[in-house]
């Protein structure tokens, strides 16, 4: 009897568990799609506000997000070329199959693992670092002293974040798919393919459409606004105490990912439709 109450305890709570979770999971979509509407619309409407002040925050961000994240994306961009690249080319030319190494390397690097890689790497040192900052001056009180002076706390801590992470995602998006197709062909060069320089770039243009142009930018703009907009939402939406940092950062962190990822799906249901 026991085991039986059980199982139908387990039956009914189940659903309800899972609706439960779904209404949460609509809920703080909507939250964070209010947020970013916000966001834009101040930015747009206040963009000569302030400016000698802005322009020196809008300068870090990007330097932070961008410039200061090369490094890490054009080893990750080599690790890319050696692992991905350069294995497919050198199994392709076991079978005498060259003539595809192009349209394997802008599927699998150019459409999906640049812009995922590029992003992930902003989501990981640049989000993070946000949210645990943001949150930080909310539980300091000092975004409150920045409303009590007039002063809008989105203008002023959101868009230049923003800005930083959306140019820094697009920016390196860009470099780390160039450095792993180079990265790829150094690698097939070193184990002896018979691929020449001017084939490669061929099969790389013939590959190539204007779609995958139009989509890979759209894609690396909208995962930096997703960051952006997911990682500013957990650190100053909402109050937090200091005990509270950790766990919005983890947060942040999850959601990102799971955006990043359904984004990146709803894109490729697109390409695959176009």
């Amino acid at each position: 009897m026991d085991h039986a109450l059980f199982q139908k305890t387990v039956r009914r709570s189940l659903p309800e568990a899972t609706g439960h979770r779904l209404q949460e999971a609509i809920s703080a979509l909507r939250r964070l799609l209010a947020f970013g509407l916000i966001t834009l619309g101040v930015m747009l409407s206040k963009t000569h506000v302030a400016t000698p002040l802005m322009r020196p925050s809008l300068r870090h961000h990007i330097y932070r997000a961008g410039v200061r994240l090369l490094p890490m994306a054009l080893f990750m961009a080599a690790a890319l070329g050696f692992v991905v690249i350069g294995q497919s080319v050198v199994l392709l030319s076991r079978v005498g199959a060259q003539d595809f190494a192009g349209t394997i390397m802008v599927s699998v690097v150019v459409r999906e693992l640049g812009p995922l890689a590029a992003v992930l790497l902003v989501l990981l040192r640049v989000g993070t670092a946000t949210v645990i900052e943001l949150g930080t001056a909310r539980a300091m009180g000092e975004v409150e002293v920045l409303e009590s002076l007039s002063m809008d706390p989105i203008h002023y801590l959101v868009a230049p974040r923003m800005a930083g992470m959306v140019l820094g995602t697009f920016t390196l998006t860009i470099y780390l798919i160039m450095a792993a197709l180079v990265c790829g062909y150094l690698f097939a060069f070193l184990q002896d393919v018979a691929l020449v320089p001017a084939d490669y770039l061929a099969q790389l243009a013939g590959s190539l459409r204007a779609l995958d142009f139009a989509l890979v930018g759209l894609k690396a703009l909208l995962f930096g606004m997703l960051v952006a907009v997911t990682t500013c939402y957990h650190g100053l939406a909402r109050p937090l105490s200091f005990e509270d940092v950790s766990q919005a950062t983890v947060r942040a962190t999850m959601q990102g990912l799971l955006g990043i990822v359904a984004l990146d799906a709803l894109f490729m249901v697109v390409f695959l439709a176009s």
